[in-house]
Formats: structure tokens, C-alpha cells, sequence
């Protein structure tokens, strides 16, 4: 074959895979509604650039604080049947503050002191009814034992409970609810979410 068939060949295939490429259209193209279009299956409303909830678990704008529950509850199943042991910091036995310590640590990338007494002072009040994923909440029983977890929504929260070890319970049960002390915010959830994300990405 000579050297221009050979050439003009090349040319031709070249020519060929160009055609298989994609590239945006040009502004004008663009429909007017085009970001009021819903993606299939999505439940939600139209859509703009900054509501796409597909943004939120990729970290291009502020996470969706769902992230911060999803987290929790896999923390849940990760520390599920760990018995409580007073002074305890692993799968062998934990008490809530370590459980506390170690969940925002490992997960959220945040380092929290290793007591009730310490941790009760973190960050900022919230009252009850304010709640968020990611909050933590105090108990004052009679006596010197305080008691403390981390909200997870809904109405519950996971602890290192001193009768079931780790475990979700409701914050309405009638003894929590009686003995509910106070409520602090470490960080704020947007804050929170963005660092689980880092922490799992990492």
C-alpha cells in the first residue's frame, strides 16, 4: 500500500473515533429549564445547581446531615454487643465517654476529651427540642453517675448502656426522659459531615 493510501487511512480512522466523542453544547443550546429538569427515580422538586442532592455526598457544597446519621447508625452495627465495662476502651468492654471519645475520633476526625465530666462542656447548649445528629446528650441519675450519647435522630441515640453495653435507645423512654440533663453541640453538623466524609474518603 503506498504511503498516501496508508495516510489518508489513518486520517479516515481518526476522523471515525472523533465522531464517538461527546462535547457540551453550546450556550445557546442549553434548554431554559434545563436546571429545573428531575433526574429519573428522584422524589424530590426541580432542581437547581445549588439543590442537587447528589452534591451533598460528593462534598461539592455543604453534606446533607444525613451523612452524620448514616454514620452513626454504622457505628452502631460496628460496636454492637460490646458489653459495658467501667474505664472499658474496646471491643472487650467500653463505658459512654470512651464510646463517645472514640466514635468522633475514628469517624468524625475530632478529638474529644475522654470523660463525661470533660466532654459535658464541649462546644455549645442546645435545648432538647433542638436536636441534630451528631449532638451530644447528658443524663444526671441520682446519685455521682452521669451517663452521656450521641444523638442519632429520630428520637434516639447510641450510648454504652451499663444493662445492654452499646446500644440505641429513645430519648422519650421514661427513664431518659427523667433524668435528661443537658445537650451539647461539639461542631456544627455541616462542620461534622464534611469531616465523616473526609474520615471514610481517607
Amino acid at each position: 500500500m503506498s504511503r498516501i493510501a496508508v495516510t489518508t487511512a489513518l486520517l479516515a480512522l481518526v476522523a471515525g473515533l472523533a465522531g464517538c466523542t461527546t462535547s457540551p453544547p453550546p450556550a445557546s443550546e442549553v434548554p431554559p429549564d434545563y436546571f429545573a429538569m428531575q433526574l429519573p427515580g428522584l422524589s424530590r422538586g426541580p432542581m437547581s445547581p445549588v439543590d442537587n442532592p447528589l452534591l451533598d455526598h460528593q462534598g461539592l457544597r455543604q453534606p446533607s446531615r444525613e451523612v452524620i446519621r448514616d454514620a452513626l447508625l454504622e457505628e452502631h452495627e460496628r460496636w454492637l454487643g460490646t458489653p459495658y465495662r467501667l474505664g472499658g476502651e474496646s471491643r472487650h468492654g467500653i463505658d459512654c465517654s470512651a464510646l463517645i471519645q472514640t466514635i468522633f475520633r475514628e469517624r468524625f476526625e475530632t478529638e474529644l476529651p475522654r470523660t463525661t465530666s470533660q466532654q459535658v462542656h464541649q462546644g455549645r447548649r442546645v435545648e432538647r427540642g433542638s436536636l441534630k445528629a451528631g449532638d451530644l446528650v447528658f443524663f444526671r441519675p441520682p446519685g455521682s453517675y452521669r451517663h452521656a450519647g450521641i444523638y442519632v435522630g429520630n428520637g434516639f441515640f447510641l450510648h454504652a448502656s451499663s444493662s445492654q453495653g452499646v446500644a440505641l435507645s429513645r430519648l422519650d423512654n421514661s427513664y431518659w426522659r427523667r433524668y435528661f440533663w443537658q445537650a451539647r453541640r461539639p461542631l456544627a453538623p455541616t462542620q461534622l459531615a464534611q469531616r465523616a466524609l473526609l474520615a471514610t474518603s481517607g
